[in-house]
């Protein structure tokens, strides 16, 4: 039981310190040896789990869906669409000095695969596609024809606000940004 236990844990962390290791120094500047020392994982162990630097992008991808389907049950369990818009939204703003430093988690490295002739591109738009379905989700909730539409303009708004936070490294332009939405979501 230890030994599978542990297989398990030391995956996990490999995934968690990839997830990690992109998101701060991005894709082409992280190694396996970056993400073995994170994960406290001997460099010759990563390979047991991930035969390529690929393959821990594509489980670094599958860790940020279920952070996203995770983070949707949660808002869902709210009771009115402005209400989970709006908390959505505080999210974002609650993680306004990690946008300064870094950027948008997923946005980084989705900017970062489109970047590349690589087939996990696909994968990290369905990710994207995931939260703009939801966001699409809950305007119709409200009563708004034109869902589709207000759902990109949300997610579009959040990710240019990450890269103004990040570029002027200003978490103030976060906090604005999201008091607008959060009115504009009232406003509906």
């Amino acid at each position: 039981m230890t030994n599978s236990v542990e297989k398990a844990g030391k995956r996990e962390r490999l995934v968690e310190a990839a997830v990690r290791e992109f998101y701060e120094r991005g894709i082409e500047k992280t190694t396996i040896a970056d993400i073995a020392r994170t994960a406290e994982v001997p460099v010759g162990n990563v390979y047991y789990y991930f035969k390529t630097k690929d393959q821990l992008l594509e489980a670094a991808i599958g860790a940020h869906a279920r952070g996203l389907d995770e983070l949707i049950s949660a808002l869902d369990a709210l009771s009115a669409p402005r209400e989970r818009l709006k908390a959505l939204i505080q999210g974002w703003v609650d993680e306004r000095e990690a946008a300064v430093r870094y950027g948008c988690p997923f946005g980084s490295l989705t900017a970062e695969l489109h970047k590349r002739p690589d087939p996990l591109e696909g994968r990290a738009a369905e990710v994207m596609r995931t939260l703009v379905d939801w966001a699409e989700r809950q305007f119709a909730e409200i009563g708004r024809a034109d869902a589709r539409e207000l759902a990109v303009a949300l997610i579009a708004s959040y990710q240019g606000i990450s890269v103004l936070t990040n570029t002027f490294r200003d978490p103030d332009l976060m906090a604005t940004e999201g008091r607008r939405l959060q009115g504009w979501i009232d406003s509906l």
